[in-house]
């Protein structure tokens, strides 16, 4: 399977850039109702995925729950650099299979590494089943 077909793209998914701060981090999180959340930089590029507990650990770190201090810590203070690494778009659907079992969405960049999307875990589910339905119907 190309994992294209899967791609949910950059225009329909929230991100963080790096210049935002945690505070913003947080108010877009609550606002989609996400638990994770991408991050790129200025020019598109992925950087990694901040998820509720980096922020949960942030507060913890600078001892603050006031809004306006979140105000000024970057969220590229509380990322973790490691964490959800992305594919490339062209990798193959194992290389998918293997992210995705471990993470509840896989960020998806092109060759300059430019963020373009990413991959759900439920979509891949979704996906698998209804192949799964055509080739039993397809066999009787």
């Amino acid at each position: 399977m190309n994992i294209i077909k899967l791609l949910k793209p950059k225009c329909s998914v929230a991100y963080l850039t790096n210049d935002q701060s945690v505070r913003q981090g947080l108010e877009k999180m609550k606002y989609h109702g996400y638990t994770a959340i991408p991050v790129i930089d200025s020019e598109g590029r992925y950087i990694s995925t901040v998820t509720e507990g980096d922020f949960l650990w942030s507060i913890t770190e600078y001892e603050s729950t006031n809004l306006k201090d979140l105000e000024r810590i970057p969220i590229t203070n509380i990322i973790r650099m490691d964490w959800n690494p992305a594919i490339k778009i062209n990798a193959p659907f194992e290389a998918l299979i293997s992210h995705i079992t471990e993470r509840n969405f896989v960020p998806v960049v092109d060759d300059r590494d430019v963020f373009i999307g990413i991959i759900t875990r439920k979509e891949v589910m979704r996906k698998h089943f209804e192949s799964l339905l055509e080739n039993k119907f397809n066999k009787n």
